[in-house]
């Protein structure tokens, strides 16, 4: 029988099958690793365009470091500052007291020391030393007619008890009499005001004092509507009238001490109040202090000065120079807050001490205010403050 044959047949392609079979999961696998390939490669492509698309992190900034002092607080001479015009404490206009007329001579220049009563100036009397004279004459008249009249008064006297002159003849003697002796006086009076009227064109000083100023010259014609022809200081006072708040006018007290400095003048000159203005300007909420001075002449009236009113002993905080600013809104300084931003803080400052700026208002003592360097700051940085050696 023929079967051999076939059956190496039926092998052979028994054999075929199982080749074709592997081929086809070669294949299979092949496209099974190609797939997860590409899906990787997309996915790393993909990955990279998202990551270049983000900004890089901006490398971290160290806050700058700054000093800070916390100020504490300590006793310091309270002082207030006030600026204001230089004047004379009692000032005196002297004019024409009399008629007036034309002066004849002035005897004083502004800056002289006159003492009381005083000629300053004389006015033309002519006139009236003619009605003087004339008034004189009248006297001698009238004296002469009431000794007249006294003379017949006491022949009708020793008279009238021997008949030959009646009581009515005496009373009319009696009355001549009387009548001359009240021309006498009438004309004594008249005698007397016009000497008066003279003394009165002498323009003379009401008390001793410093003459300011002169508007009197030889032969002027002057009246007693003309005003003041001299001013006067009396005694030399002087005074600072000063502008100061309301608020500060409350701490200052009638006898407070104050040092004032003239513009242009490198000296100072003790002075005291001497009276606080009684109304506040409602406009300004400012009222004036007056600041008494004795005399110097380099204290010019009309003249412009500051003063330091010294007004007691108070505890504040004190700060170097170097830590306090200013801009048109006044002086401030620089705080560090607990979130180390930086802060504003507006202060009020007394006069340099050795120790420095005393602080009265703005700050407590506590605070951390930037020493220096704030020119360079701005409200809401961020900074690493370090406290100063002199800090508490």
């Amino acid at each position: 029988m023929n079967i051999e044959p076939r059956f190496g047949a039926d092998i052979a392609r028994s054999a075929a099958i199982a080749d074709n079979d592997d081929e086809l999961a070669a294949a299979r696998k092949r496209k099974i690793i190609i797939g997860g390939a590409v899906l990787i490669l997309v996915a790393l492509l993909a990955f990279l365009a998202w990551r270049g698309s983000e900004k890089p992190p901006a490398p971290t900034e160290q806050p700058p470091r700054v000093t800070v002092v916390r100020p504490g607080t300590q006793k310091v001479a309270a002082m207030i500052s006030a600026t204001g015009t230089l004047a004379a404490r009692r000032e005196m206009p002297v004019g024409v007291a009399g008629e007036g007329g034309m002066i004849n001579r002035v005897y004083v220049e502004a800056g002289d020391w006159v003492r009381t009563g005083q000629t300053l100036a004389t006015i033309d009397a002519s006139v009236q030393t003619q009605q003087a004279a004339q008034l004189r004459a009248q006297i001698a008249a009238a004296r002469a007619d009431a000794v007249i009249a006294q003379s017949e008064l006491t022949r009708s006297q020793a008279l009238v008890s021997r008949g030959f002159v009646s009581k009515a003849d005496l009373e009319r003697k009696q009355a001549t009499r009387d009548a001359a002796q009240a021309r006498v006086a009438v004309a004594q009076a008249q005698l007397g005001e016009t000497n008066a009227q003279i003394g009165r064109l002498d323009i003379r000083a009401p008390a001793a004092g410093l003459v300011l100023t002169r508007d009197a010259e030889p032969g002027q014609v002057v009246m007693p509507t003309n005003g003041a022809l001299f001013r006067m200081a009396k005694g030399g006072e002087m005074e600072l009238r000063a502008t100061l708040a309301e608020s500060d006018l409350a701490q200052i007290a009638v006898g407070d001490s104050a040092q004032v400095r003239p513009v242009g003048s490198s000296r100072s000159f003790a002075g005291h109040v001497w009276q606080i203005a009684p109304v506040i300007n409602a406009q300004s909420r400012q009222g004036q202090v007056r600041i008494a001075l004795d005399y110097d002449k380099a204290l010019r009236p009309g003249g412009f000065a500051t003063a330091d009113l010294h007004t007691g002993v108070r505890v504040a905080p004190v700060l170097p120079e170097s830590a306090v600013l200013s801009d048109e809104k006044g002086n401030f300084v620089y705080v560090v807050g607990a979130d180390r931003r930086v802060a504003r803080r507006d202060v009020k400052v007394g006069p340099v001490t050795a120790a420095g700026l005393p602080i009265f208002s703005g700050l407590v003592g506590t605070e951390k205010v930037v020493l220096s360097a704030g020119a360079f700051l701005s409200v809401g940085d961020l900074v690493s403050p370090v406290l100063d050696e002199r800090g508490q």
